[in-house]
């Protein structure tokens, strides 16, 4: 039998493929002043394809982009791959040196860059050599719309769809970023899953408040498009801005880590109220607190809490809402949303291990590391097997976060491994002081970390950051705790003052850890 009958490799690249098509007059991006039909991506992304084919970045290469959420990107996300390259996303907010370790370790041979980091561009050059091209899209001479212009289109089928689609680069808080990748298979069904796990339709108007080089936009640079929705970049991640497009862009959807919906959900912008159309949010990166999630309740946004990592093409697990959790209270309800849940429709069934690879009780109370298999994990690091063994050591990817697994199946994330606390031998989980601590009202966001000490080996330390206008003392704060925790648990001391966040919202306890370490006085 013919296989083409009823066998076609997956490719997120369809997506747009099938939209361009389907969609061709609907709106699909819009960019500041700039609009573009579903027609007119297909287009674009065809031209692109077209451009890097004829400068030698066809099959087998690789292109770094260096460009805020704009349509630059976007288009990226699709031309790149269908020239038969691979999308190297650059985080743009890292440094220079980070830049071009990057590209120099994928190899890319060609970097496309918005003109609003023509100098990071520049000196990325002078670090890895001339032997990359750069694109520059934007001001004066706007080199990368003359290419578009004058390319042909073209379409490079995927031939394999376990092949490689992006390289996505970890933080690297601790060490060099290490390259993890993608294949079209496990983003064509991630990008679905998105799509079908956060309602996404035709009529829907998603807020790129993600930054689109994390996880590639946790797919939902594919996922929108699936639909036929339409993208609304977001250059800039400015709460005030997010609320104007909130209210004035019929806004249905957005992403962001609860730090960043932190910043929205308590904007002077958000006290004028709920918006008239109800905006569905994923949020991911940390447990949200029950304080937060009650909070975007108020304001008429719906919270879905997702879990995953850059190895797993962002969310992997979603906390799947039951509708007779809708007849709960609201703090039971905000409690349930804290969880994250179980895997996605796409994922397969999700573990909580201890050190031996056994899986714990489903108590509720035994803390094991969550482990993850399935068509949306990572086909390894790049240029880096030893580091891929030790993640994947057994056919299930370790997380390095600890959890608990409920009697329902639904797992509970604790703590990063290296962010619990060991106090006189007893561990506290930072997440569940940091919940403790949320629940007071002048309390905005915090973050607790250990610092060391010479009798209890280690004691939690929190930094706070208080509401606009809000008072609390760390006296008062550390009884709030000792009301809701044991003692044992409460922070020896409370800092004030602004969180420090990577790109993508997350805190950087790393920072945090060092600050503690260097700056606190023994207890006695």
């Amino acid at each position: 039998m013919d296989r083409s009958v009823n066998f076609e490799p997956l490719t997120p690249t369809a997506f747009l493929a099938r939209s361009g098509r389907v969609f061709a007059d609907r709106l699909a991006v819009v960019d500041g002043a700039r609009r573009f039909t579903y027609g007119e991506l297909l287009d674009r992304s065809q031209r692109l394809a077209g451009a890097l084919q004829s400068i030698g970045a066809g099959p087998g290469a690789k292109v770094a982009v260096l460009a805020p959420n704009s349509h630059i990107l976007l288009e990226a996300h699709y031309g790149v791959p269908m020239a038969g390259a691979a999308l190297v996303a650059l985080n743009f907010r890292l440094t220079p040196s980070d830049f071009a370790y990057i590209v120099g370790h994928s190899g890319a041979k060609v970097l496309i860059h918005d003109a609003e980091y023509r100098a990071a561009a520049k000196e990325i050059v002078a670090q890895v050599g001339a032997g990359l091209r750069l694109i520059e899209a934007g001001g004066e001479n706007d080199a990368y719309e003359k290419l578009i212009a004058s390319a042909r289109p073209r379409l490079t089928p995927v031939e394999d769809e376990h092949g490689l689609l992006a390289l996505n680069y970890t933080s690297g808080t601790t060490a060099r970023p290490k390259g993890v990748m993608y294949h079209h298979r496990g983003a064509y069904l991630q990008a679905l899953a998105m799509a079908f796990q956060m309602r996404l339709e035709a009529d829907s108007v998603y807020l790129w408040t993600l930054p689109m080089f994390h996880c590639n936009g946790w797919c939902f640079t594919w996922g929108v498009t699936a639909a036929g929705g339409v993208h609304l970049c977001l250059r800039k991640l400015d709460p005030g801005l997010v609320w104007g497009h909130l209210r004035q862009s019929n806004v249905s959807h957005f992403c962001a880590a609860p730090t960043v919906l932190t910043m929205i959900a308590w904007d002077a912008e958000a006290e004028a109220g709920p918006t008239a159309r109800p905006v569905r949010v994923a949020t991911g990166g940390a447990p949200p607190t029950p304080a937060l999630l009650t909070r975007a309740a108020e304001l008429g946004i719906d919270v879905t809490h997702l879990y995953g990592l850059t190895e797993t093409y962002g969310p992997s697990v979603i906390c799947d809402w039951r509708p007779e959790w809708s007849r709960l209270p609201s703090p039971e309800q905000a409690r349930i949303k804290a969880r994250q849940g179980v895997g996605n429709v796409i994922s397969q069934e999700l573990r909580v291990v201890d050190s031996d690879g056994a899986d714990v009780p489903a108590d509720a109370k035994s803390l094991g590391e969550i482990a993850l298999r399935g068509n949306n994990v990572m086909l390894g690091y790049y240029k880096d097997e030893e580091a891929t063994r030790k993640a994947m050591p057994d056919g299930w990817l370790r997380t390095g976060d600890l959890g608990v697994m409920h009697p329902d199946g639904y797992v509970e994330l604790k703590d990063r491994a290296k962010d619990i606390i060991i106090s006189g031998g007893e561990n506290i989980s930072s997440v569940d002081v940091e919940q403790a601590l949320a629940s007071h009202p002048a309390v905005l966001e915090t973050a607790v970390v250990a610092a060391p000490d010479q009798k209890w080996g280690e004691i939690p330390v929190a930094f706070v950051t208080l509401k606009t206008g809000a008072s609390a003392t760390d006296a008062e704060l550390i009884a709030h705790v000792r009301e809701r925790l044991a003692h044992f648990k409460a922070p020896k001391k409370v800092v004030f003052g602004p969180l420090p966040k990577n790109a993508t919202g997350k805190v950087q306890k790393f920072v945090l850890r060092e600050r503690a370490r260097k700056g606190f006085p023994q207890t006695s």
